[in-house]
């Protein structure tokens, strides 16, 4: 992540047992969900990548020259800012 980068937030819709296994976690270590969540994100995109990308697509992820996103095929995201801007 470079420095000037703000973090962002995202939000998902996750099943009641993980989550309670997620609050099992929080509690018996003190740490915060984000912790995990972000441990989780960090440790299992690269993966979700090698799947889901095009291969020239990875190897500029890889190389640390990834394009801005500029369509998504997705619906927007509940936190996308630039969502409410006409």
């Amino acid at each position: 992540m470079r420095i000037a980068e703000k973090l962002k937030v995202v939000a998902v819709r996750i099943d009641p047992v993980i989550e309670r296994r997620l609050r099992l976690l929080v509690e018996a270590t003190g740490r915060k969900p984000s912790f995990f969540l972000h441990r989780l994100i960090e440790g299992g995109i690269s993966a979700l990548e090698e799947v889901w990308l095009p291969p020239a697509l990875l190897e500029q992820v890889r190389a640390g020259t990834m394009p801005e996103p500029t369509v998504s095929h997705a619906a927007p995201d509940l936190f996308d800012e630039t969502a409410f801007v006409n």
